[in-house]
């Protein structure tokens, strides 16, 4: 009987690094890296009409069914499979930002975001989701421009993103971690396998 992979997710605001974090640790532990909205054919054709400017403006509500249509095809097509055929998964970004950023940020009822996102996850969670936890203020200047309409939202907009960030780590510390985003790449990447050894128990440098 194979073993189940893990399932990692990287969570955080706009120029958090949890990208670049992302990408380490899938090639540190040989993991299929992957992202949302994205990860499948369907994800990435709802990427830019759900992120980027171009599409011009949409509902809130609208842009939480098209996050979660986007999820539903990706935990379908990719992450369980993969995880059931025992390879770990690195996702950058799951169920934490669409409650951050569609329930905190945008306004909408998070017990609605919240049951969106567990019916397109159809009962999966993360064994851990980790926070790229970095102030606002510091994050904009490490964006050189606004790429999308999300990251070109105004500061009030992702300060109430960060805080719902960590009310979702401090309701449930056994499946998220609150990781220092401030430092440099490598000091970052050290925190984050400290905390996947002492959590999961992997191997990792």
């Amino acid at each position: 009987m194979v073993e189940r992979g893990l399932f990692i997710v990287f969570e955080g605001g706009e120029a958090s690094g949890k990208s670049t974090q992302a990408k380490r640790l899938s090639s540190a532990l040989g993991a299929r890296l992957t992202r949302e909205p994205g990860g499948t054919p369907l994800g990435e054709a709802l990427r830019p009409i759900a992120l980027f400017e171009s599409a011009g403006a949409i509902d809130a509500r609208s842009e939480l069914f098209l996050m979660v249509a986007a999820r539903a095809e990706h935990v379908a097509r990719v992450i369980r499979p993969t995880i059931e055929a025992g390879v770990h998964v690195v996702c950058d970004r799951f169920s934490g930002s669409t409650i951050a950023y569609q329930g905190y940020g945008r306004g909408l009822p998070i017990k609605d975001v919240r049951a969106a996102s567990e019916l397109a996850t159809n009962g999966l969670n993360p064994d851990l989701n980790l926070l790229m936890d970095l102030d606002v203020v510091r994050a904009r200047t490490r964006r050189s421009r606004a790429d999308d309409h999300i990251e070109s939202a105004g500061a009030d907009f992702h300060h109430r993103v960060r805080e719902g960030f960590r009310a979702l780590a401090a309701e449930d510390p056994v499946h998220w971690a609150v990781i220092d985003a401030s430092g440099d790449p490598d000091e970052v990447e050290t925190a984050v396998h400290g905390v996947l050894r002492e959590r999961l128990g992997l191997a990792v440098p």
